[in-house]
């Protein structure tokens, strides 16, 4: 049994500060090939499509495509702020090594 993503308070939080779902968008999380490690995370905000996982809280989403999901099984999705800059993390059970930067992993 595949287990899903998780999205923390923090990151729906982040979302509404910034208006997603007023725009009409939810956060895309995407594996693609490349990056330093093999594989690398895709984080933009987008539209959500017919074939996505949607993981809703606070009235915000997080989406997810087909093709990506099996790469952050039991992944947990987060918000961070730190003195050098805020963004979202992906804390990924799955990668065997990840790059300094922490978008880009190997499995």
């Amino acid at each position: 049994m595949q287990l899903p993503p998780k999205v923390t308070d923090r990151a729906f939080d982040r979302l509404a500060e910034i208006g997603a779902a007023d725009q009409g968008q939810a956060l895309r999380i995407a594996v693609e090939g490349g990056g330093c490690s093999g594989f690398q995370y895709e984080i933009a905000l987008d539209t959500p499509k017919s074939d996505d996982l949607v993981l809703e809280g606070k009235g915000q989403k997080v989406v997810v495509d087909e093709i990506s999901l099996p790469f952050l099984e039991n992944a947990v999705i987060d918000f961070t702020e730190e003195l050098i800059g805020a963004r979202f993390t992906i804390e990924n059970p799955n990668a065997t090594s990840s790059c300094g930067c922490g978008t880009s992993f190997s499995m």
